[in-house]
């Protein structure tokens, strides 16, 4: 008889509903709720990140929320060096866990390994980023077919971002992207852990997206983005680039009104939500899906 896996990964867009499914599931079994939303970690983004309440951390113990400041930038590694050690400890406690989150590439990371590439020197980076600019992208495409044809045919049409990165990761380190993934191994071990995705039909997801927007408007979002611009941190920061910041930024700094900042806000978090719900449909296509159809709490 096969042993039911202690971790459960619970992954989904933002305002599907994941946070209530799992504060549901942790009151049934005693699990431990485990962060795995890149927003939620920051401290001075509770109302923004529509981080779990006072009151659901009250009925289910949680881990890894509100744990950054938000002058830190955490990567995916360093979740990942967070989260294991706390996985591995709940596990030698016969604890259950639901690992929760909106994203993506926290559960790659998890299931799927985390490449050790080494860091591109900025002058490296900068030159290849000169490169692209004065060639265009076809033809510093066939550059990088030349050193690493797997990310030139696998990198879509128009992604400025991971042509550049490819070509620099290939220069600087002697060796290609596509090599250094290859040699990634999954952090979590295949069969330790069940997986499912909450996926709302995309009218039910904009609704719940909307609803949440008008909540964090009347809870204190906009004192949240003054207290976070008092702190003159740099905008390139995790944390200042979150949806709902910059939007309410620039209200705050009088370039539009509150109306037009909460309709883009409203704008922004439609379109993360579709994108996080389109990147669960392609990367874990083999995961259970838990189906929404009606509107559900956010």
């Amino acid at each position: 008889m096969s042993k039911t896996p202690r971790l459960t990964l619970i992954a989904g867009p933002t305002a599907s509903g994941k946070s209530r499914l799992a504060l549901d599931m942790a009151e049934r079994t005693g699990a431990v709720i485990i962060n795995a939303d890149s927003q939620q970690l920051y401290a001075d983004l509770r109302v923004l990140s529509a981080r779990p309440s006072v009151e659901d951390e009250t009925r289910a113990e949680h881990r890894l929320y509100g744990v950054a400041d938000a002058a830190d930038a955490w990567s995916v590694g360093r979740w990942t060096r967070a989260v294991m050690p706390l996985l591995d400890e709940l596990d030698a406690q016969g604890r259950p866990a639901l690992l929760v989150g909106g994203t993506g590439l926290y559960f790659n990371a998890l299931t799927r390994g985390l490449a050790d590439i080494p860091a591109v020197p900025d002058d490296v980076r900068d030159a290849v980023q000169a490169d692209y600019d004065r060639e265009g992208e076809a033809a510093f495409r066939r550059r990088l077919a030349e050193v690493d044809p797997a990310s030139a045919a696998a990198i879509t049409p128009g992604d400025r971002q991971r042509l550049i990165r490819a070509l620099a990761v290939a220069q600087a380190s002697g060796r290609s992207l596509s090599d250094w993934k290859a040699d990634t191994k999954p952090l979590l071990t295949p069969g330790a852990y069940d997986a499912l995705v909450v996926e709302p039909t995309r009218d039910h997801l904009y609704a719940a997206c909307d609803a949440r927007v008008r909540l964090m408007i009347e809870h204190g979002a906009v004192d949240e983005v003054r207290a976070l611009l008092a702190r003159n941190l740099d905008p390139a920061l995790p944390a200042m680039k979150a949806v709902g910041v910059p939007e309410l930024a620039a209200h705050l700094s009088g370039q539009t009104s509150l109306d037009r900042a909460v309709d883009a806000i409203r704008l922004s978090t439609r379109h993360y939500a579709k994108r996080q719900l389109t990147w669960f449909r392609n990367q874990t296509r083999d995961w259970r899906r838990h189906l929404v159809t009606h509107h559900q709490r956010v």
